[in-house]
């Protein structure tokens, strides 16, 4: 609901309270019903029920179901092609050129349709270190969108500092406006497009959140690597007794980021986004945005409490209307159900969002074919070669278009949509780190085991959270180690509580011919797929993969 009927809402006699100095008609958005602006979680669940757009149900969150986008529109994303990033932006299928003018021409339709409406504003930061922090506004049709920024992004801490807010980037959200294939040259109706040299992103016909947290952590891809900062996609924990020891998790949807960097025994710097300058790892964002789909008590009490908290917001996730007690293993609208809370709700979450230099790099992949180790230890140029691969599977639901079955998949640097230079650009900022701060390099396996998908069956997060324990507290330095013949990276032939059978991923299939052939065939495509990198890569990082 749009209030075109000019009734009052709840939160209206507030509206321009914490309202910017700097205000919309900057942006050339004007003749509005009414902004609504940085309004609190409390009253922006108020207005968000008072417009049907969700509903509240048992211990306090919110439901809102996102309607025919539940996931990313990655093939609706555009980057705009202009003198300023032309040289910047590696462009193709991850950064689709955009013409100036369309955009100029879809971005005067969409405020045209803002004509006689209301919209939520929030203005927030993008960064936790203020040295490199981007303040942001972003502007949503939606009131749960904007309780959504509250809960992703850095919050200005006064009204003073929310009157005198100037954002450096704009970001419009507009689910109910749609693109003109024929006249925008948009692949759809729905559209996600980037333009740097106007510092502004607008998103249209999509009412999935993702896209807004996505396109945030696109914009800081592009600005932090010219300042010589590595931005990653990538979760950070840090052991409470040294700043220093910081693990970073990098890894696509459902490769366990958000799981496995939750570790009651260290502290939470993030879950998902960060950046690495010289004076350590900050968290871009002020919350997490989990997936929930079968999530269990048991194994992530930590992310399992949020969803019975106020404050958190559940996407597509189903519940009874009558008793209002949510179902988290119900995917009958998507596997891709997630929940948006602020990282304070993890009670071991590093307030201050930022910590040291890591001491460990753990490259995570859910290999769908059932044979790569379930860990093993990477040189820095073997690191580079797997991060730029960026090899996983796809899991259902993260995307719009997935089956069922997992889809295998290289995404450079483990988060290739969202990448806008060329990889290279950002493992060369990694390979500097590696190097400066000794850092020791993992890649984990928590796909599948004793066969692909389909024969096999997961790894257990029993075993995978064994292996990082000894990995990242030093065990795994104690132990001998064999030389994968395909790969060249060392795997471990013990470890504590950990089977040596899952060590030895070949054991558990049911025939050793036909594991060969299949880590041959998974070989063959890592060459297949570092062949467009090739250019831009130094000859022995491009040495460093799969020889057989």
């Amino acid at each position: 609901m749009n209030n075109l009927l000019n009734i009052k809402t709840p939160a209206e006699g507030i509206a321009q309270t914490r309202k910017a100095d700097y205000n919309l008609s900057n942006h050339g958005v004007g003749n509005l019903r009414l902004a609504y602006w940085n309004l609190t979680t409390e009253a922006l669940y108020e207005e968000a029920i008072f417009r049907s757009e969700g509903a509240m149900v048992a211990g306090g969150p919110f439901v809102a179901n996102t309607g025919k986008h539940t996931a990313r529109s990655a093939n609706d994303k555009f980057v705009v092609r202009e003198s300023d990033s032309q040289g910047n932006v590696w462009w193709g299928v991850y950064n689709r050129p955009f013409e100036p003018g369309k955009f100029d021409e879809l971005y005067a339709r969409m405020l045209g349709f803002l004509q006689g409406r209301d919209v939520f504003v929030q203005d927030v930061y993008a960064g936790a270190d203020e040295n490199y922090r981007l303040p942001v506004r972003i502007v949503t049709e939606l009131a749960w969108h904007s309780h959504f920024v509250r809960n992703m992004f850095i919050l200005p801490e006064s009204l003073e500092e929310y009157k005198r807010f100037v954002p450096e980037f704009t970001i419009l959200a507009m689910p109910f406006f749609k693109a003109a294939p024929a006249v925008d040259n948009t692949n759809s109706e729905t559209f996600i497009c980037l333009s740097f040299e106007k510092k502004l992103a607008i998103i249209g016909n999509s009412a999935y959140a993702g896209e807004i947290k996505k396109s945030v952590f696109t914009i800081l891809n592009y600005l932090l690597p010219l300042e010589g900062v590595l931005s990653m996609h990538c979760s950070a924990n840090v052991n409470p007794d040294n700043p220093d020891d910081v693990a970073l998790f990098f890894g696509l949807s459902g490769t366990g980021k958000t799981t496995l960097s939750a570790d009651p025994t260290r502290r939470l710097i993030g879950d998902d986004e960060h950046g690495w300058s010289d004076e350590g790892v900050f968290n871009f964002e002020g919350g997490c945005y989990a997936k929930v789909i079968g999530l269990s008590e048991s194994a992530e009490p930590e992310i399992y409490a949020t969803t019975k908290r106020f404050g958190t917001i559940l996407e597509n996730v189903t519940f009874d209307p009558i008793t209002r007690l949510i179902d988290l293993d119900d995917d009958t609208l998507t596997e891709n159900t997630r929940a948006s809370y602020p990282l304070e709700f993890i009670h071991n979450a590093v307030p201050e969002k930022k910590a040291g230099h890591p001491k460990n790099v753990i490259l995570l992949t859910c290999d769908a074919s059932g044979v790569m180790p379930p860990i093993a230890r990477l040189t820095p140029n073997q690191a580079l070669y797997q991060f730029i691969s960026g090899y996983t599977s796809k899991i259902a639901g993260t995307e719009v278009g997935l089956r069922d079955e997992p889809e295998i998949t290289f995404s450079a640097c483990f988060g290739g949509p969202f990448m806008v230079h060329h990889p290279y650009k950002y493992a060369d900022l990694l390979k500097r780190k590696i190097e400066r701060y000794g850092v020791t390099c993992w890649l984990v396996n928590t796909g599948w085991v004793g066969g692909p998908y389909g024969i096999g069956k997961r790894i257990s997060i029993r075993y995978t959270r064994a292996l990082l324990n000894a990995a990242l507290n030093g065990k795994l330095a104690q132990v001998d180690y064999y030389r994968d013949p395909i790969f060249g990276f060392e795997v471990p032939k013990t470890c504590p509580d950990v089977p040596e059978s899952v060590l030895q991923p070949w054991s558990s299939w049911p025939s050793r011919e036909d594991y060969d052939k299949r880590y041959k065939d998974l070989a063959a495509r890592f060459r297949e797929n570092f062949k467009k990198f090739e250019a831009g890569t130094p000859r022995d990082v491009i040495e460093a993969g799969p020889k057989f």
